[in-house]
């Protein structure tokens, strides 16, 4: 199983703590093993829990926009941004048990990327648009398109993947969210032909399509 950038400071620490407790289980006394099986069984679950949180599996992009991230559709709706002036807005809850490697919605080109500090309440709650935060604009083929990436409550640090100037093929992996949080994605409304997703849908990052761009 392929893993994501990152992982592995994440993965070493229970595993090394699951090899000594285990070891402490077999060469201790019969009065103290209850503890160290229980240490040794709540490292492996943590193990465990980081091997699915930074699975990185492959994805095949599929037509016109996809999926910024893995997660559930949490709103659909017409704003007027100051980047990309009358677009449509979707935003991807993403859970803990979701896949949490985002990607490139379309071919385009890094324009900026800047990240501002913030609060961390629940990503689902209107509110989280004031928490920690990674704003992305990428200039494509229908526009600008601007991507923000939102930390929640339990995820505490958002890794990009790019810099400013790189040239991104739809698909291509922009970064990562640990632990819980939610991505919105501001497409031009002109460019739309239709919207293929709808709310409360599970999608896939790099592989659903969200949106079919006009010819």
């Amino acid at each position: 199983m392929k893993l994501a950038a990152g992982s592995t400071s994440w993965l070493i620490p229970p595993a090394v703590g699951m090899i000594i407790f285990g070891i402490c289980l077999i060469f201790t006394e019969a009065t103290v093993q209850s503890v160290f099986l229980f240490l040794t069984v709540l490292m492996l679950l943590l193990f465990m829990f980081f091997l699915m949180f930074f699975r990185d599996p492959v994805r095949t992009p599929g037509n016109g926009i996809v999926a910024v991230a893995d997660g559930r559709i949490r709103t659909i709706q017409l704003e007027q941004d100051v980047d990309c002036g009358r677009c449509m807005l979707v935003s991807t809850f993403m859970n803990v048990y979701n896949v949490h490697v985002n990607r490139c919605p379309l071919d385009g080109i890094v324009k900026k990327i800047v990240h501002y500090p913030g609060s961390h309440v629940p990503a689902f709650k209107k509110e989280s648009i004031r928490n920690e935060r990674v704003i992305i604009l990428l200039e494509t083929s229908i526009g600008m398109i601007k991507i923000i990436l939102i930390a929640g409550t339990l995820a505490r640090r958002i890794v990009p993947y790019i810099k400013k100037g790189d040239i991104l093929k739809k698909g291509d992996k922009i970064g990562m969210i640990r632990l819980g949080s939610r991505a919105d994605i501001y497409i031009p409304e002109s460019a739309i032909n239709k919207i293929t997703i709808k709310p409360k849908q599970m999608i896939k990052a790099g592989e659903d399509s969200i949106a079919t761009i006009n010819d």
